[in-house]
Parts: structure tokens; sequence; C-alpha cells
């Protein structure tokens, strides 16, 4: 069981390392056009952020990795977030937000394996599902909290404010991590990632045998379908319902905040079904709802009808968010190089992500909008057939059921 203090440690990292990063959302477009930011000059800076998210991933992977002390590496990526938004806030120019987008990107990747790393360390791979449930719920929080606080002082203040706030929840997201202690790991033997880096040298396994793995390449071409089908459905919507005059503001912030309320309820409780029955009933749960999703888009929503149907969003988002990490954990609990492999997971979800928005779009000025919803939606079913027909379970058989098998064997 996981010390009280460690639980309270993981629920604030969780919470002010999501809110840290909220400010890079709308209000970084926002702000950048209020200092007089062209449109293309936004949109190059937007692209430079999903380059050096694409680019880090694997290094970023191989860092953590490469550390033993897995709050160092999480206090780094914390550390590089602030810095970030320091940047942004003090000399939003041309040349420092570029290098500012870079920072973040790098510790974008960074900050994912980190916590990833240091929750297997505290509670071991039984018990790692449950948990990244609970650390989805605690991030969506932080989420939701970090778009209410910062938007308060945007439109009372100013909106580069909301960097300098950002940067600011560094101190009680540093001060989560003082409440682990080295004591606090689970035993070596519970997952190779547990290991001394040192010591996973000494194995005949190196980093790039994790590409060995046939359940990690099965999984990324089920994460690039994925992402390839959902991440072009809500700003693709969001176009239209502008163009017919539609409530755009209202349907922006409630968007956002009804996937995070979804993915607040559900998180812990697909994390311990994920351990019950294992992880493709849950994949396909999830998965099902992008295609459903994308269907429903097709009519093209009003606002309260298209809020409601976000509510899949939610769905979708908690299983990936939860999957990402726990099928990384098992294929490589033999190995031990668990950063790598979600780098390589993230590196496949910002491909897929990056093809969606272009490709719909230009589906949508070709074709048509409601097309181009269709498009997705078959992407979207192609996903949870490659999960139905491909994916193999990967929860470690328990041990009772292990020893039974091998009696029978």
């Amino acid at each position: 069981m996981i010390p009280l203090r460690c639980q309270l440690g993981l629920n604030g990292l969780n919470f002010f390392s999501a809110a840290m990063q909220t400010a890079f959302g709308p209000f970084f477009t926002v702000y950048l056009t209020q200092q007089g930011w062209s449109q293309v000059n936004v949109g190059v800076a937007l692209s430079v952020g999903t380059l050096a998210a694409l680019v880090f991933q694997l290094p970023a992977g191989w860092v953590v990795d490469a550390i033993h002390l897995k709050r160092l590496s999480t206090a780094l990526a914390l550390v590089l977030l602030a810095i970030g938004s320091l940047i942004v806030f003090e000399t939003p120019y041309w040349g420092m937000v570029l290098t500012a987008q870079v920072v973040r990107g790098f510790a974008g990747c960074l900050i994912t394996p980190a916590i990833a790393a240091l929750t297997l360390m505290l509670c071991g791979h039984a018990a790692f599902s449950e948990r990244l449930g609970v650390n989805g719920r605690y991030a969506s929080l932080g989420t939701a909290f970090a778009a209410a606080v910062l938007g308060a002082f945007a439109h009372y203040l100013s909106d580069g404010i909301v960097f300098l706030v950002s940067a600011a929840l560094v101190v009680p997201a540093l001060a989560s991590i003082v409440l682990f202690s080295g004591t606090d790991r689970v035993p070596e033997s519970d997952h190779a990632a547990v290991l001394h880096p040192r010591q996973r040298k000494q194995q005949r396994l190196r980093p790039w045998n994790i590409f060995r793995e046939t359940p990690l390449h099965i999984f990324a071409v089920c994460v690039v379908l994925f992402h390839l089908a959902n991440a072009a459905m809500l700003p693709l919507v969001l176009n239209e319902l502008a163009k017919r005059g539609g409530q755009t503001g209202f349907v922006v912030s409630a968007a956002v905040i009804v996937p995070q309320a979804v993915a607040v309820a559900c998180s812990p409780w697909a994390g311990r079904l994920a351990e019950r029955l294992g992880r493709r009933p849950v994949l396909l749960f999830g998965f099902a709802a992008v295609p459903l999703r994308g269907l429903l888009f097709v009519s093209l929503p009003d606002a309260l009808p298209l809020v409601i149907i976000q509510a899949l969003d939610g769905i979708s988002a908690t299983v990936f968010g939860l999957a990402m990490p726990l099928i990384a954990a098992d294929v490589t609990r033999q190995s031990g190089y668990l950063n790598l492999a979600i780098g390589s997971l993230g590196l496949a979800a910002g491909l897929g992500a990056t093809a969606s928005t272009t490709l719909a779009g230009w589906i949508a000025d070709a074709f048509g909008t409601p097309l181009a919803f269709l498009f997705l939606a078959f992407i979207g079913l192609a996903s949870v057939g490659a999960v139905w027909l491909a994916m193999p379970e990967t929860r470690p058989m328990p041990p009772l059921a292990r020893r039974s098998a091998m009696l029978t064997a």
C-alpha cells in the first residue's frame, strides 16, 4: 500500500503540473495576438511547439530512463515548464517566444514519462493501473482549476499575467515532490524500470530492444489511427459553428470543461477495470467513443448538442491517458526502458494528431465538412478494428493464474 504522504504528493504533482501547462493553450494564442503578432506568425510559433514536441519525445524518454532519481527528472521538467512561461511573460518577442516553445516542448515530453516512472517506483506494477487512473483525475482537476484561475487573471488584469501565474505554480508542484523519499520505492524485483541504470546496462537487453516488442508496434499503429481520427474533430466542428454564427465563446469553454469533468469521474474507475478485466476491453470501449463522436458531428450540431457530444471525448481521452503508460509498463517489465517506450508512443500520437488537422481540413475544404467527419469516423473505426483484431492482452498474468497455467501446461 502506497503511503498516504506519497498519495498526497502524487495528487499534488499531477494537479499542479497539469495546471502549469494550461497557459500554453488558448491563452497563448490570444496573448500573442494582443502583442501585435499576425496570424501567420502565431501559426509558426504553434508549429514550432508541435515540432519540438515531436522531436523530443524519444530523447526525453531516454533521459528519464538514464536518471535513477525520478524525483530529479520530474523537478527538472517542472523547472523547464516554469522557465518557458517566464520567457513568454518577460520578452514576448519573436526569437524568445520560439525559444520558449522549444523549452516547453522538451519539458512537456519530459514530464509525462517522469511522473509515470515516479508513480511506478512508488506503487509497483500491480497497483500501477489504478494509480494512473487517480493521476488522471487530479491532472484533469488541475487543468480545470487553471483554466478558471488563469481566465480570471486574464479578465481582471492582463492576458500576459497568466504566464507569470503559471510559472509561480512550480512552487507547490516542487513542494509535492518533497513528500517522497528514497525509501518509498518498491523492491527492485517489482519491475525492471525500478533498477538503477547501471544494473540495466549489465543486462543483455539495451534500450533499442524495446522496438522488438510486437505489442508495442501494434499499439503504436492503434495510437496513430486514434489521434488521426480524434485530433481534428473539435477544431472542425467549432469552425463550422462559428461560420453559422453560433455561441463559440460558450462552446470553447464548455468543450474543455466537459471532457475534464468526465475524466475526473471516470479515470480511477477505468484504472481498476484495466487491472481486473485487462487492457483490451478498456481500450475497445475508449476507442469506440471516437467513431461514434465523428458520426454525431456529421449533422453539424448546434452549441448545446455539441457540448453534450464532447462527453465522448472525455471517455476516449481518459482511456488513452491511462493506456499509454500502462501498456508501456507491461511491455517493458523485462527490459525496464519504460520511459523510452512512453516517448515512442507519444511520438506516434503526435504524428497522428499533426496529420489529422491537415488532412481533415483539406477534405472539408474540397468535399465539405460532413464528409470530413465521415472520414474521421472511418479512421476511428479502423483504430477500434486494429485493437480488436491485432492488439494482444498485455496485462501480466496474476501469480495464481500463472501457477495454474504452468501446472496444466
